[in-house]
Order: structure tokens, then sequence, then C-alpha cells
């Protein structure tokens, strides 16, 4: 009998989240990526704390709170977990913030720009701030005062707020007021200069000039804080009659979310820290001194502007397909299957079939899944069109897209407005497939045509994340996708899947049996071999099947770009696996998952991770790639991808993460995928 797995066999999945978090961070020290760009990565790294700790963190204090005590896959109850995550980040925002002092230090060096304390600006600066206060932001600020007719204020998330100490006399006892920093207008203030650009924080002015807010009163400690509560959003889907009014009342609640974190200025005096801890609860663990500016997400305006062209990356063109476009689409489609690989093949033609169905008078509905979409989504709007010109249009909006919420609400009402069927998806699952169906009345008969993906239907993360697009009109597969919609849509149950695989039924069950397959090949003297790429490895479950096909001998090669609970490398455990991660210009997001079947390959890509909510919580799709061509140049990118030698980076048995050295030429895979054309035949899209 197979002795049981240990918890040191697996690392706990927040510690290697943050393992993951530091890699991005890393890629803020690459000397050899433009120092704009090293700059995004500080924000990308700074944002993504944040949601950890909305979302992840959150979820551990409300377990600790309640006294639970289970144990996570690597034998840590919450409690022990937040300590470790405490230990970790705090590193993690020392590091954070050493290396924006660093880059910023360049950028003055180089004479490229500078963010200025108040005391810094020349005197045309400070009048022109001053005139800027007065006429902007002064009409804008309420001071909130706090006694005993003025509680302590609610401090939404994420917010920038200055607490201020009062000078009073004793008798009367400590004076303290809150001001938020106002988010409706731009937190980074250009000034004045010739040469290069200089810039003021927000905040920073309203701590030089907010004395005229106390008229009569004498500022006597003034410093930056900010609050960070719980994301979560909690609905009872058996007792809500309506999901979409469901889901508004509970955004309007998640400001009052539980607060998990409280980050304040070095500069701040004991006596407010003593305050800020007294009135919001939170325990002195979950204070976050920050040395430098609160909310580093800030970057991002700075990244947005122009004129910075020569310290940001190259722009890369992607290659377009000439036989998706116009109106000869459909007929190309019925010869051939295309497979893209974004953001070096367009995401344009996704949208451009839509807008083509929605224009061909042959086309009698379009059905299709939403989980991200862009603020401007030409998706949705040739949807909208598509409606109006007449055809049967039905969209499966998902509004529990955590953080998109909103934006889903509003583009699921416009979409009503315009005459598409919608539906908000599930009880008690998300749907995250990604799939289109365009149902054509051609001259044969009725025929379906298909885009199937690893990613969301967002033109604007298109040209950011790495990311599939199948076109087919496979007959099996358009089959299953019809019987898909029918169980979204209405009271259906579909039992006999022909060629694509399923989540939250379905799936599980076919990784098991297709890994165990690879086990008893090898067991039996036959090549065993696994190559799957993925965002998070988390699951339990798949990773003792692929301990267990490690010990039978089979070779199992895995990019897994995030969390990985997952240990490699290790004696009689899984000495036969090998983890890596990359991390670079574009974000890895693909799912890819091959098996070599004796030499009968079997490819599939799909819109799940191995993780227990892809498997067993939400609508997935697992679709096999059968075609010679596409599954040739999913080879190259796979076989690119390991190649890397400046970006990848390799498991060590202790779980942290150390770059592929090697004596070969260096090779970037990402910027060498934009080098090759289409391999669907095309050319460079100007």
């Amino acid at each position: 009998m197979e002795k049981a797995y240990s918890p040191t066999d697996f690392i706990n999945r927040e510690l290697s989240w943050l393992e993951f978090n530091r890699r991005v961070l890393e890629e803020s020290e690459d000397e050899n990526t433009p120092l704009l760009e090293r700059l995004k990565f500080i924000a990308i790294t700074a944002s993504n704390l944040d949601e950890f700790f909305m979302v992840r963190v959150a979820g551990l204090k409300t377990q600790y709170e309640e006294g639970m005590t289970k144990k996570d896959i690597a034998g840590l109850t919450p409690r022990e977990q937040l300590i470790e995550i405490r230990r970790s980040s705090q590193t993690l925002v020392k590091d954070l913030y050493s290396s924006y002092e660093r880059i910023m230090e360049k950028l003055e060096a180089e004479k490229y720009l500078k963010i200025k304390f108040f005391k810094e600006l020349t005197k045309e600066q400070k009048k022109y701030v001053q005139a800027y206060y007065s006429e902007v932001i002064f009409p804008i600020l309420t001071p909130m005062g706090i006694d005993a007719g003025r509680p302590f204020p609610h401090i939404n998330t994420g917010t920038l707020n200055l607490i201020v100490k009062i000078k009073s006399d004793d008798k009367i006892g400590p004076l303290y007021s809150v001001i938020q920093v106002p988010r409706v207008i731009k937190r980074l203030i250009e000034l004045p200069v010739k040469g290069k650009r200089e810039f003021i924080l927000l905040e920073e002015i309203i701590s030089a000039m907010g004395e005229g807010l106390f008229t009569g009163y004498e500022i006597e400690e003034m410093g930056v804080f900010r609050i960070t509560r719980s994301g979560d959003m909690i609905i009872d889907e058996e007792e809500a009659e309506d999901l979409l009014i469901e889901i508004e009342k509970e955004l309007r609640r998640r400001r009052w979310g539980i607060p998990v974190r409280a980050e304040y200025s070095i500069h701040l005096a004991q006596n407010s820290k003593d305050f800020l801890r007294e009135k919001t609860g939170l325990p002195l663990d979950d204070f976050y001194e920050v040395e430098g500016p609160i909310d580093l997400t800030f970057l991002w305006e700075l990244f947005d502007m122009e004129g910075f062209e020569e310290i940001k990356y190259q722009r890369n063109y992607p290659s377009f397909t000439k036989k998706l476009q116009g109106k000869e689409v459909f007929s190309n489609l019925k010869k051939k299957r295309y497979l893209l690989h974004h953001p070096y093949d367009t995401f344009d033609h996704v949208s451009e079939l839509i807008e083509t169905a929605a224009e061909d008078k042959k086309v009698l509905a379009i059905k299709q899944t939403l989980y991200r979409v862009s603020g401007d989504s030409a998706v949705v709007k040739a949807l909208m069109r598509a409606a109006q010109n007449g055809k049967q249009v039905t969209v499966v909006v998902e509004l529990k897209a955590r953080f998109d919420e909103e934006r889903n609400i509003r583009w699921a009402k416009k979409l009503e407005r315009a005459g598409c069927h919608v539906i908000y998806g599930l009880k008690g699952l998300k749907v995250h497939a990604k799939c289109l169906l365009i149902i054509r009345r051609e001259e044969d008969g009725i025929r379906r045509y298909l885009h199937l993906g690893t990613g969301n239907y967002n033109s604007l993360t298109a040209k950011l994340y790495s990311d599939f697009s199948y076109f087919t009109c496979d007959t099996q597969m358009a089959m299953d996708i019809s019987n898909l919609f029918n169980r979204l849509t209405g009271f259906s149950t579909n039992t006999s899947w022909q060629k694509i695989i399923a989540a939250p039924e379905f799936m599980r069950e076919e990784f098991y049996r297709l890994i165990k397959r690879e086990e008893e090949n090898a067991a039996a003297g036959r090549e065993g071999r696994i190559l799957a790429k993925m965002n998070s490895l988390v699951d339990r479950g798949i990773i003792e099947k692929l301990y267990a096909a490690s010990k039978a001998g089979v070779k199992i090669e895995l990019i897994v770009r995030g969390a990985c609970c997952l240990r490699a490398g290790i004696e009689g455990l899984s000495e036969n696996i090998r983890v890596s991660s990359l991390v670079g210009r574009y974000l890895e997001h693909s799912r890819i998952y091959s098996f070599h079947n004796d030499g009968e390959e079997d490819i599939y890509l799909s819109s799940a991770d191995w993780m227990k909510r892809n498997l067993d919580r939400r609508i997935e799709l697992l679709f096999p790639i059968e075609d010679k061509e596409s599954k040739r140049k999913i080879h190259r990118i796979l076989e690119g991808l390991l190649r890397d030698n400046i970006k990848l980076r390799r498991q060590g048995r202790d779980g942290t993460y150390e770059r592929v050295e090697s004596s070969k030429e260096t090779f970037n895979a990402q910027e060498s995928f934009f080098t090759e054309d289409s391999n669907n035949g095309g050319g460079k899209k100007s």
C-alpha cells in the first residue's frame, strides 16, 4: 500500500503566490528593461498585493476569527498562514519600495522625470501649485473632525487619507481629523519646468497646504494612511430571486467589508498610529509601514502619459491572417481550422468575426459567453448590432467575475436594451468558459461556426496576455457547444460529450484518466510524458496523480506562471517533474495540456487551470487540438518557452525560483514570437 502524502510534500498556496509576485517584482530590477516598463512592474506588484489582501488574506482572517483550525495542503492553520504571509509580505513591501526608489533615482539622474516634495519646488512651481490648490483641490476637500458628536468616519477601501492631529490642551484631550485624498482628480500633478518633466503627488500638496482647512487651529501632526477591506461578496444564490439585483446590493455593501490591512507613512507620529489602531480595530500585525508613496498603482498614470516612448518597450505589431478577414471568412473556415496566438496574432479577428456575422444575412443566431470584457468593447458592440439587425443573440454574462462585476452589469443592461437575450450565469457556478457559436443558413443546410479561447473576450488584455483562439466549424465540437448553451440557458444535462470536456462534471475525471494512462504506459516500459502550461497548480488531487505518475517514470514538464503547490525534483516523490515559470513583458495566460499517449499525442487547450475552483465550481471547457498544423504551432511555442534563458525561472526544492542559467546564446521566447509571421499565412499589421 502506497504511503500517504505528508504536508511537507506540498507548498502553501498563499506563500507560493507571494513567491510569484516576487518574480514580478524582480522584473523591475532587470536593467535590460526600459525604465518606465520597470516602473510598470512596480505598479503590477502593488496592484497584485492589494487584490491578494482583499481576497486571500481576508478569507484567512475570517476563518481565523471564526475559530477554524483546519490545516491547508501544506499543514498550516489559518493563523499560521497569516503569520507566514505577514513575514513574507513585509519583506516584499520593503523590497518593492527599495526598487521604486532606485528606479526613480535613475530616471532623475538620466533627466527623464522627477517626483518632487513640496519643499523642493521652485518659486514658480510653488506659485503654480498654490493656485492649483486654491482653484481645484481646496473646494473638493472635506476635513472630517472626530469627537463625541462626530465618530471616526468610514474609510473606503483603497482610498488615500490624511490623519491630522490638532494641537489642543490637556483638558480637551487630543483632537483628530481625517481628510480623504480626492479620487476625482489625478494624483500625479505635472509641474511647470524646462528640460526633464517634474511632478508632485496630490497628497503632498494637501499635506503642505492643509492648514487652511483648520482656521484658528494649529496642526501638530499629519500623515498618510490607507485601509484595505475584504473584497469578497457573499451572495445566497439559493435565496436570491434576481441575481443581478443581489449583486448590485452586494457591490454597495462591499465598501463596508472588514478591514484587513492598514498602511501608513513612515513619517506618521506614534500618537497618530496608536489612534488609527484604536479606531480601525486592526491588530498591530496588520499595520504596514511604508517608506515612500502609499499605493504605487499611481504609476499607471505616469505609464499612460505621452512623451515617454524612449523609456518604454518598442511597439510590436501583431500578425494578421488574411483568410480570417472579410466576407469570405465563413467559406475559409469550412476548409481549414485556424489557431491564433495572442498578442502575436491579432485579436481583431475575433471581433471582426462577430461584426461580419452581425451584417451577414445568412447568419440566424449568435451565442457567446462573456467573463471579462474591456470598457469600450468591440465584441459587445458587435453583438448589440447583430441583435438590432434581427439576429437571435444570446449572451451569458458572468456577473460574479471578481472586481469586474460593475462593468459586466453595465454591459448586460446595454445588451438587453439592444434586444439580446442575456443570461446571468448559473446558480452556484461561475461561467468561465470562453466560447462563441455562430449559426448560419447555407445552401446545404444549417452550419455552425465556433471560436474557442483560453482567454477573455477583452481586446485590451489580449494585447498584454498570451492566449489562444481556435476557429473551427467542426460538427462534433459545434454540437457540444450547442448542448453547453442549452444547459446555460435552459434546463438540460448533457452526459454525452463528443469531443469537448466540460467542468464541473467531467473535466477532473478526464485529467485523472489522461495522467493515469501515461503512468500505465511508463509502468509497462513505454514512454510516458506530460507537458502542461497553466496559471496555477494548487489542486491536491491533480498533484497526487502527478506524483504517482512521476514515481512510475513519467517525464513531466510543467510551466506554471503563478501559485504552484507541487514540489518538483524531490527524490522518491517528484524526481521526474520539473516546474518552470516565465514572467516577462506579456502575462502568460494560456492553458495547454499535452499527453504523449504512446506516440499518439493528445493536445488540449482550456479555460481552466489545475485548481479546485476550476475543476469543481466553474463551467469550463477543455477542447482537443487535432489538426497537425495547429499541433506544430503549439509545440513550437512550448519549446520556445522552455528554451528561454532570459525570463524563465525554475523551481527549487524549497519552492523558490531561480533564473535559468545557460552558456548558450541568449533567447527571449516572447520577443522571438513576434519575429515569426503568423503560421496561418498573414503579414504584419501596421
